[in-house]
């Protein structure tokens, strides 16, 4: 059975939800999803889940729900020899999924105008969850604990 995005190759370099969902959208729609996932650590959901013994193992019921259907690979993109695979990879994608805070992407080589050059036809795809440009493009997520908070 075809389905709409046989043949597409997507390079995801997300964490925790919103882009591992991304990426796992587009696999159940044939894309061909590789995972690439940095080698201190990897995705922070491999760690979250209510099954300690899963999280203990890398293995987050949470990161398990986001990233089926996708090969994977570790990969330092801050290495000499991670980047050229990373390149390598590029060279062979139709889309680049990242969900990093804004600007990180150019710092490790490999913003927009560096993948297009690589690979023209790319499709580059940054989440973040306060945008890539404006006054809160730097803005973090962060949780007050419980004895911060007025009652």
């Amino acid at each position: 059975m075809n389905r709409l995005l046989d043949g597409v190759t997507v390079l995801d370099l997300t964490n925790v939800l919103a882009g591992p969902y991304a990426g796992y959208q587009l696999a159940l729609l044939g894309a061909d999803v590789v995972k690439i996932e940095n080698p201190r650590g990897g995705d922070l959901a491999r760690r979250l889940g209510a099954d300690p013994a899963l999280s203990e193992e890398l293995l987050g019921v949470s990161f398990l729900a986001q990233n089926s259907a996708k090969r994977s690979v570790t990969l330092d993109l801050k290495s000499p020899a991670g980047a050229e695979i990373f390149t390598r990879l590029v060279r062979g994608a139709d889309v680049v999924l990242e969900n990093f805070r804004p600007g990180v992407m150019e710092r490790l080589g490999f913003g927009w105008d560096a993948l297009r050059a690589i690979n023209p036809g790319i499709v580059y795809c940054a989440i973040s969850g306060f945008g890539q440009t404006g006054p809160m493009r730097g803005a973090r997520h962060t949780t007050r604990s419980s004895r911060a908070c007025p009652a």
